[in-house]
């Protein structure tokens, strides 16, 4: 089967379902969305490592890919291979250089990882099919999309940039990384 690649779109809290989030991957160069339902947990690791903010302890996508490197293994490719039951299954593709082996993972923690090992995200054309959302806009997806959280409206607009920055450093100080990924964006789309 052939492989289709896909970046992260974004990621916003999910009206559907209470605690979670959606992440939006796109199909490079195409008009295809493919929104997955993630937990609390890793929408924070998939924030924090696009907005490159290092926790004051590693998260446990961190230490995966701490213990992988001591290891000589790397993740070269995930593949979201199937759609069964409204659920995303996802493959991590690893090799310690002589053997290659595709091991099961949960499809937010296959993109958790594969951002860490800055390895692509595949699917199959099947799972596409069958979860895909078509663009309905002018432009298909570009090819050189960038991984982009977005932002809500939120409390941090009226604030001035070294409250923002003040409130930053208590935020990664508590380990509130939900909270310091929303001031980081509204940081950034002041820039």
């Amino acid at each position: 089967m052939q492989k289709i690649e896909l970046k992260i779109q974004g990621i916003s809290y999910s009206q559907a379902q209470a605690n979670s989030y959606a992440l939006i991957m796109v199909e490079k160069g195409g008009r295809r969305r493919l929104p997955i339902v993630i937990g609390h947990f890793e929408a924070q690791s998939i924030a924090l490592e696009i907005e490159k903010m290092k926790p004051a302890r590693p998260l446990t996508h961190d230490l995966f890919k701490t213990f992988a490197d001591s290891f000589s293994i790397t993740i070269t490719e995930v593949i979201i291979n199937k759609f069964q039951d409204g659920i995303f299954f996802a493959q991590l593709v690893c090799t310690d250089g002589m053997e290659t082996r595709e091991i099961d993972s949960r499809t937010s923690d296959a993109v958790a990882l594969a951002i860490r090992f800055r390895c692509p995200v595949y699917t199959y054309e099947s799972v596409l099919q069958e979860a895909g959302i078509e663009y309905e806009g002018d432009e298909p997806a570009n090819e050189d999309t960038e991984d982009i959280i977005g932002s809500p409206d939120n409390e941090f607009g009226s604030m001035a940039d070294d409250e923002l920055q003040e409130e930053l450093m208590k935020a990664v100080e508590n380990e509130d990384y939900e909270r310091a990924s929303l001031i980081r964006d509204e940081i950034n789309k002041r820039k």
